[in-house]
This record gives structure tokens, C-alpha cells and sequence, in this order.
């Protein structure tokens, strides 16, 4: 990828962000990768697409876990869990066989897996050797007939969220508009429904959440083109470009992809989160506004009327055990704020946010919903959030999974909100699930128990 390439994809105008910065978002510095790089971010942006082989030029190690590495959920293929890899080594990169070696593995793919497509992510190792992905790549898709993306994001280009943009961008100009989608089906129970095609962008169906909210998608009339890319096909993502409303799922990381769709293709979009009773309503309620259809409003405003009335009533016995438990949120970029709002609608006071990856646009939002007093911390260490939990009297920690130890270890309720969870929390039904896990979290005997003496403690009391 050229570095003209690269400053443009850092100065996106659609960042709240760059408004404020004439230089755009900051360049990586030595160590900023570490724990997430470009590779990285592209990779987990782009794995869920389901019938892809997802091929990652470069040694073992950047293959990572090979089986399943992310939350994600499929209706249909698994292909998307197998890892493979180029597996270079040392005799490779000093002998330059880089690129006949990644020639030979997307054969081997497509004559294994027969994928729709293949996904070849570049790494540092021939990013720096100067392994030409664009040109094998469209050699190997001119020779077997299947198309082949050339996903440009070696790990020192920057950081994760660099690594997201860059896969959006690889979608935008390689996939995007290259097929036109099939007709909308006819409802026989409402024939005369108007249907109205719509994307979601950055949302990856982790432990399915995303089918909490196809239901109210398809009683509206609203068919998903493409969700980018969870529980997606690669026939789908072409099609994008024929949506009318794109919707921006908690991950401004891509506000690339939904600027040009409507730069290019005149798709307007906006930001939503579907966490919560009030921005699942939120989020329904923007895209009626957007596609300006006053029966599809009246529809939305009937099944929002109906949806939380219902929620009101079965939330009522959970939120009577949650209010007014005080928690310590700790989790990256967007989820900051979106989950404040649904910890909020059941009565629950975040006391603390971290903000490592948030931008200034997500620590806004999150002093308008918790107040300018709000304790925003970027510091994730261990030490750190001990701290806070200890001088705010937190009754539980929410958090991702690698602060799961961190937790036990002080006796602390821990609940994880990240991409290794089991249950999918999105949507009216996913707020149910959210209220009911953190309640088993809180009340759990196991808190009373490690926390009581121990029972040889008292012996020894009375011994002395």
C-alpha cells in the first residue's frame, strides 16, 4: 500500500476526530501496534464473511489461533473458521519464493474449499521483501476463475482501527458494485408491503446478536443487503451499493465505507447502536426518518410502542434486583458509551468508564450520559482498575475477557462484554439476555463464599 494511500485512509472526514485535527488521526509509533496492528484489524473486520477462505501471507505466527478466533456466529458455511496460512519461513524469504508460494495456496484453497471468493491478507514479512499481493493475486483469480482480494494491510502500516479502514476500503474497491441484487421477495401474508434495502457496517454478529434484531428488521420491511460483515456472504457485499439507508453499528473505525457508499452511490447513513431499549428504538427510528416512508413510520412507531411496552413489563423483576448496583465498565472504542446507555435502562449507575479507544466524539457522548462528573480513565492496567473498583465501591466489573483474572482475583463480580462472550446482548431480546447474565453475576454464592473467612481462620482465633 502506497503512503499517500495510507495518509488519506488517516484523514477521514466523516472522523469527528479530524474536524479538530488538520493532521488527521495520529500516525502509528514504535509500540503503538502492539496488541492490535493493521493485520490484525483488517483480519477480524473481514473473517466473518462466511464462504471466503481467508488466506494470511506471512509466517505461522501471524495466523494467530487457527480455528474460531472470533465470537462470531454463521447460519450456514464454516469456512470462515479454518485458519490458513502461507506459513513462511526463513528458506523462503531468503530464496524469494513469497509469491509462487502464495500462487500455489490459493490453488490449494479453491481446490479444497471451493469458496465464493479468497481473502489474502498481506503481513510485515512480504510487505518488506516486496511480495507483489495486487499481481499475484489477480493472476491466480485470472487463471482459476474466482475472484481473488488482495487485502493490503501489513501489521506496521498502524494500528487496529487502521487495519478496519483498510478493509472497508478493500471492500469499496474490489467487491462493491460488482453484482446487482436479486429482486425483494413478496410477503404472501402482505403483498402490498413496500420493501426497502438497507447495510449495516461493523457489525459482526458476535454470539449471534445480530438475529435479535432481524426479526424486527423483516416485520418492518426491511431487507439487509450486506451486514459487514457478520454472518455475510460474499454475493451479499457486492450488492451494497443498491441499499438505501446504510447504518454505521458502534464502529467508527469504518466511517470510511459510509461515506463513500454515499459519495459514491448517494446512500445516506448515520451512526446507531442497537444495546439497549432506547437505541434499539433510536436506531429504528433513524432509518424510518432517512427513507422518509410515512407507512414504514407508522409501522416503526407501532412495533417501538409494542416492543417496549413489552420489555417494561418483562425487565421489571430484573431491574428490581439490578437497581442501583454501581459498575465499572472497562472496554474498548464505541462500547464505552453504547453499553452506559443499556446499564442504564436497568437502573444500574456506571461509576467509571475506560476510554482507551475511544475517540473524543465516544467520550462525549459518554459525560452527556453519565454526567461532566463522570471518571473517564484511559490507564487498563490491572493496579489501575483495582483502584477505581476500591474508591468507588463498585458492586461488578464489565469488562473483556482479559480482565476476567483481574477480577476473580479481587473478589470483584465480573461480567465479559467483548468479542469471547457467549451470549449476544443486541437488541430488545439481547437486553433481556444482558439483564438476566448480570444479575446471575451479581447474585451468584460464590461472591458470599470467597469473600467469607476462612473457616480454619476462626479456629485460629480461638486457639490463640
Amino acid at each position: 500500500m502506497k503512503a499517500s494511500d495510507i495518509a488519506a485512509l488517516l484523514n477521514e472526514p466523516a472522523c469527528a476526530h479530524n474536524a479538530k485535527s488538520k493532521s488527521g488521526c495520529a500516525r502509528a509509533q514504535p509500540g503503538a501496534t502492539a496488541g492490535g496492528c493493521a493485520f490484525d484489524g483488517a483480519q477480524i473486520s473481514l473473517l466473518p464473511v462466511a464462504d471466503v477462505a481467508h488466506i494470511v501471507h506471512g509466517p505461522i505466527a501471524c495466523a494467530g489461533n487457527s480455528w474460531d478466533n472470533r465470537g462470531t456466529r454463521s447460519t450456514g458455511p464454516t469456512l470462515f473458521k479454518i485458519g490458513l496460512t502461507t506459513d513462511l519461513t526463513e528458506q523462503d524469504v531468503i530464496m524469494g519464493r513469497g509469491e509462487k508460494r502464495l500462487f500455489y495456496s490459493i490453488k490449494q484453497a479453491i481446490d479444497n474449499y471451493r469458496p465464493a471468493a479468497v481473502f489474502v491478507y498481506n503481513t510485515c514479512v512480504p510487505a518488506l521483501t516486496g511480495d507483489d499481493l495486487v499481481a499475484v493475486c489477480k493472476a491466480a483469480q485470472d487463471r482459476w476463475n474466482v475472484p481473488v482480494v488482495p487485502v493490503d494491510a501489513a501489521g506496521f502500516y498502524g494500528n487496529k482501527n487502521m487495519g478496519n479502514r483498510i478493509a472497508g476500503e478493500t471492500m469499496l474497491n474490489y467487491v462493491v458494485g460488482t453484482r446487482e441484487p436479486e429482486p425483494p421477495p413478496v410477503d404472501p401474508l402482505r403483498p402490498d408491503l413496500k420493501v426497502h434495502d438497507i447495510n449495516l457496517i461493523g457489525e459482526y454478529n458476535i454470539a449471534g446478536e445480530m438475529w435479535h434484531v432481524m426479526p424486527l428488521f423483516d416485520e418492518l420491511g426491511l431487507r439487509m443487503l450486506c451486514a459487514l460483515s457478520g454472518d455475510t456472504r460474499y454475493r451479499e457485499i457486492q450488492t451494497m451499493h443498491r441499499a438505501e439507508v446504510s447504518m454505521v453499528v458502534c464502529s467508527r473505525a469504518q466511517l470510511n465505507v459510509a461515506r463513500k457508499l454515499q459519495e459514491r452511490y448517494g446512500i445516506p447513513w448515520f451512526e446507531g447502536s442497537f444495546y439497549g431499549v432506547t437505541d434499539t428504538s433510536n436506531a429504528l427510528r433513524d432509518f424510518a426518518r432517512l427513507l422518509q416512508d410515512p407507512e414504514l413510520t407508522a409501522r416503526t412507531e407501532a412495533l417501538i410502542s409494542r416492543e417496549e411496552s413489552r420489555m417494561h413489563e418483562l425487565l421489571k423483576p430484573w431491574r428490581a434486583r439490578l437497581e442501583g448496583k454501581r459498575v465499572l465498565l472497562y472496554t474498548g472504542g464505541v462500547k464505552s458509551w453504547s453499553i452506559v446507555s443499556a446499564l442504564q435502562d436497568l437502573g444500574m449507575k456506571v461509576v467509571a468508564s475506560g476510554t482507551k479507544k475511544s475517540t473524543e466524539e465516544d467520550k462525549e457522548r459518554i459525560r452527556q450520559l453519565m454526567g461532566e462528573d463522570a471518571r473517564l480513565f484511559d490507564e487498563g492496567s490491572p493496579r489501575a482498575l483495582l483502584n477505581v473498583a476500591e474508591e468507588y465501591h463498585v458492586d461488578m466489573l464489565v469488562a473483556g475477557g482479559r480482565n476476567m483474572y483481574t477480577a476473580i482475583k479481587a473478589r470483584l463480580p465480573f461480567l465479559d462484554i467483548n468479542q469471547e462472550r457467549e451470549h449476544g446482548y443486541a437488541g430488545y431480546q439481547g437486553m433481556l439476555e444482558l439483564a438476566r447474565q448480570l444479575t446471575r453475576t451479581l447474585e451468584s454464592p460464590v461472591w458470599r463464599a470467597v469473600r467469607a473467612p476462612a473457616p480454619w481462620q476462626d479456629s485460629l482465633e480461638i486457639t490463640s
